[in-house]
């Protein structure tokens, strides 16, 4: 397998506080890699450094590295914003903006340059058919996002990332309000969205790990205690503490 995103000693503190305790884990290219663990694990912390969200806190130290096709995210040539339009994110509460559903898609396209009416319209189609949501709203493209359920904003939410091209997608518990049918929905578009992208889904929901997930990664405490492919960390778990968490002995 290919590794995409490389994750070597990790480290990060705010202040005092060391919330990463110094891991190393690969992702692989065009796989789905689930992080699991309670509340406070660091997780989404840990997603915050590959997009380099964590430039936006304060009183941060980090040590080790990111690296993503062997080019280290966190070192000063790295332009964030260019990493964040190669490093797409999808979080857990779907904002759209206050826009047609049409313009949520064609914004960021428009923002890199992209004016010509068919060229965004193709953009924005082919979008919505990867984010699973095409035949709901494709008579509609001109009403309010605001008007979509909350299932269909977070699909919404999925296709303006994906109208950007990225290479990755990061997923915050992007499934954590939302009713089962939207989930399965979300779900189906993750399955068809890996032969084209790496995914990385921070989900509670271990079900939902399980479900979806080629590889999976259980944190405790800012520790990772286990990492090995979804089968393996499900069904013969090397560590007791990763056992009682997928039983919901705790959590």
């Amino acid at each position: 397998m290919n590794v995409k995103i490389a994750i070597a000693g990790l480290r990060l503190s705010y202040g005092a506080t060391e919330v990463l305790k110094g891991f190393s884990i690969d992702v692989y290219k065009n796989s789905i890699t689930g992080f699991m663990g309670p509340s406070g694990s660091g997780k989404s912390t840990l997603i915050s450094v590959i997009n380099r969200m964590i430039d936006f806190e304060n009183d941060v130290k980090i040590d080790g590295n990111v690296t993503i096709d062997g080019k280290s995210v966190l070192d000063g040539s790295t332009n964030p914003m260019e990493l964040r339009r190669r490093v797409g994110t999808v979080f857990a509460v779907p904002i759209p903006l206050p826009r047609s559903i049409f313009e949520n898609i064609a914004y960021g396209p428009r923002l890199k340059g992209v004016s010509d009416r068919t060229s965004l319209h193709h953009i924005v189609e082919d979008s919505l058919k990867k984010a699973f949501l095409w035949e709901e709203v494709k008579d509609r493209l001109g009403t309010s996002a605001l008007k979509l359920s909350g299932g269909q904003q977070q699909r919404l939410c999925l296709a303006r990332t994906l109208a950007l091209k990225p290479e990755i997608i990061l997923l915050d518990e992007p499934c954590s309000g939302l009713d089962p049918i939207s989930t399965a929905k979300i779900e189906d578009a993750l399955s068809e969205l890996k032969s084209d992208y790496t995914i990385i889904l921070v989900s509670n929901n271990t079900k939902q790990i399980a479900r979806i997930s080629d590889y999976s990664a259980f944190f405790f405490m800012g520790e990772l205690i286990e990492y090995n492919t979804t089968e393996k960390v499900f069904t013969t778990p090397a560590r007791k503490k990763t056992e009682d968490y997928i039983q919901g002995k705790f959590g």
